[in-house]
């Protein structure tokens, strides 16, 4: 059974480059394009890990990864919070809040895939 990773991001850019990423490495793939939805999808589709945008539109990532980890059932989900805010003390705000990692954009997607990866349990196929 393929592992779920929810995108939640408003960019649609980002979204269609991660959503190809991930769909061609296996991941079965769910996008939501706001706060509200992307809460709504963690419920019905139980995702393995949630791709989180720190600005969106509805509820902001932060809200949304605080929303996660206060119930006991989705503490098991891990989160990558995405954002253009790389300073100290935002990278600090997401990891308090919740978040396993925090990436800053522009990222590399081939270390976004080995993130993904390393916190889903999976180990890369062949050499580097």
């Amino acid at each position: 059974m393929s592992k779920k990773i929810l995108i939640a991001d408003d960019e649609p850019n980002i979204v269609a480059a991660l959503e190809f990423l991930l769909q061609r490495s296996g991941y079965e793939v769910h996008v939501a394009r706001n706060g509200d939805e992307a809460l709504k999808l963690v419920e019905a589709t139980h995702p393995d890990l949630v791709l989180l945008d720190v600005m969106m539109p509805q509820k902001s990532g932060y809200e949304v990864c605080m929303r996660i980890r206060e119930r006991a059932d989705w503490r098991h989900i891990k989160i990558i919070m995405l954002s253009a805010k790389g300073r100290d003390a935002e990278v600090s705000k997401g990891l308090s809040m919740g978040a396993d990692i925090y990436v800053t954009k522009p990222f590399s997607t081939r270390e976004l895939m080995d993130r993904i990866r390393d916190l889903l349990g999976q180990s890369t196929a062949g050499p580097a």
